[in-house]
């Protein structure tokens, strides 16, 4: 009987263990499932700005290649030896200076010869006008005489105009590049000899859509530069094709600006802005704040988050008060009776705190304390996400037109780990529509 005992209390000892583990599984599982169901996580930091209505300055943005007013490769007219080279690379030459000649010594024998016969014959000339005068000449010895002379002029002036291919001067003053050829090279017609550009002034073709076309108009300012946010340079529109090219449906602008430094060079790639009147209290945010996806592009606005117990915020019915009083009433006096129970262990106990060490305790407290009031002092923020239609780009912003208004709180940075509803921190101290190197010099 005794060991029947003893085997019933180890099986309800053991069915008592085993109900415990599951019992402790059971409510530890548990325990986890409502720690992560209500778990927050924790605020992103994010940059935002406010929106506010500003002034805005459309304009036309095009891309364009960069070439001088004036400016030619300089080839030469005739064969010859090249014989002496009068400029060097990058050097700024007059109007009519020469640059290169070839070798001329048989074409100024030739005109030797032809300045000789030309003077022999004006000499006959004048003998028969004498004798026409006297009368013993005819008139037909008169007029071959002059026939002869004017003949021989002719040909002193083709063989001065040989002469002069020979060398090979600037059309007009500009700075000439590096030489094409060697001294003692055979240069036959055609062959580039240097180009020469006139730097000061620079032209800038470019082309618009013809969706455009009705927003130019001769002289209106263009600024370019080699990028969007570096436009450094600024001229005006003074050409603009009547036809408009049927199959890229484009129109060809020509603008001018001036390049007094010589910063710009012939050929080069540049941005083009033509700029447009401006205009007011236009919405715009930066690029960086703008999400685009399938379903549109939008925006996270921050928003001060919701109390908790905003929904219970409704008055109580006169019953639930009554009954909310007396339960109250009840609680307070619980701690009355309890109250007394401890006193008396607590007098007969010997005093372990001492007086100082519970002061300094007592000092503690409020510093520790002060870091939840100030954490308690930052509104809580949230984010919402808001479609909205853009409209004009221009310098890193982008025009809002539907979506926004004034006085929103648009976030331009962190924004590719947000979701709606997202507890957020705001963090301005970087700005991402400037750049890292001016931000560190700042």
């Amino acid at each position: 009987m005794k060991r029947f005992f003893i085997i019933a209390g180890f099986l309800l000892l053991l069915a008592l263990v085993c109900v415990g583990i599951v019992g402790f599984n059971f409510m530890r599982d548990a325990g986890i499932k409502q720690f992560f169901a209500t778990m927050k996580p924790p605020a992103a930091t994010v940059s935002t700005v406010i929106v506010k209505p500003a002034e805005w300055t459309p304009g036309v943005e095009a891309i364009g290649t960069v070439n001088a007013v004036r400016g030619v490769d300089l080839t030469v007219e005739t064969s010859g030896i090249v014989k002496d080279i009068l400029f060097h690379a990058n050097q700024k030459v007059a109007a009519d200076a020469v640059l290169l000649q070839l070798d001329d010594a048989v074409e100024k024998a030739d005109l030797v010869a032809q300045k000789a016969q030309a003077a022999s014959d004006q000499a006959a000339l004048t003998r028969a006008i004498e004798l026409q005068r006297r009368g013993v000449g005819t008139d037909a010895t008169l007029d071959a005489a002059r026939a002869a002379a004017d003949a021989s002029a002719a040909q002193v002036n083709k063989m001065q105009a040989v002469l002069d291919q020979k060398q090979l001067s600037a059309p007009f003053g500009g700075t000439v590049g590096i030489p094409k050829i060697d001294v003692g090279q055979y240069l036959a017609p055609g062959n580039s000899v240097v180009t020469i550009q006139d730097l000061d002034t620079m032209r800038v073709d470019f082309t618009v859509p013809e969706q455009q076309l009705p927003l130019l108009k001769i002289g209106q300012t263009v600024k370019l530069g080699g990028s969007l946010a570096d436009m450094t340079f600024a001229g005006s529109i003074r050409g603009i094709d009547p036809k408009i090219d049927p199959a890229s449906r484009l129109v060809s602008i020509r603008g001018e600006v001036a390049n007094p430094e010589g910063k710009l060079t012939p050929g080069q790639f540049v941005q083009i802005r033509v700029e447009l009147p401006q205009e007011n209290n236009v919405i715009s945010v930066p690029q960086t704040a703008v999400t685009t996806s399938l379903y549109g592009d939008y925006v996270f606005v921050v928003e001060p988050a919701k109390p908790a117990g905003a929904a219970a915020a409704a008055p109580a019915k006169p019953d639930e008060q009554k009954a909310g009083a007396d339960k109250a009433a009840g609680d307070a006096a619980k701690p009355q009776a309890d109250a007394t129970k401890p006193a008396d262990d607590d007098a007969a106990k010997p005093a372990d705190a001492k007086p100082a060490d519970k002061a300094s305790g007592d000092a503690a407290k409020p510093a520790d304390a002060a870091k939840p009031a100030e954490a308690a002092q930052q509104p809580a923020l949230t984010i919402s996400q808001v479609f909205v239609k853009l409209g004009r780009r221009n310098n890193g912003m982008v025009e809002i037109a539907e979506g926004l208004k004034d006085g929103d709180q648009v976030v331009t940075a962190g924004q590719n780990r947000l979701f709606n509803g997202m507890s957020v921190a705001v963090d301005n101290t970087i700005d991402p529509s400037k750049s890292a190197n001016k931000q560190v010099q700042q």
